[in-house]
């Protein structure tokens, strides 16, 4: 449970700025697993094209994740 010393709301909304980012994140995502199923089918893949993908990959579906989760709490806690 939250405890707010000022007696006051909590404000959960986000600014409308902060929507294009989880949609910029997500459609760089997209296009990384993409790529990164187009490389693996391909002769160039090798050990340094599957690390070098997985360092963008890995933190946007972190960021993916979190997304989810935010928004699931915000429809489960309105």
């Amino acid at each position: 449970m939250l405890i707010n010393p000022f007696n006051e709301p909590f404000d959960v909304t986000m600014t409308i700025g902060h929507l294009y980012g989880g949609v910029l994140a997500t459609t760089t995502l997209i296009i990384l697993l993409s790529f990164k199923e187009i490389v693996s089918a391909s002769k160039f893949y090798d050990k340094i094209s599957e690390d070098s993908l997985n360092t963008a990959i890995v933190p946007l579906l972190i960021v993916f994740f979190m997304i989810v989760l935010l928004k699931t709490l915000e429809v489960l806690y309105p």
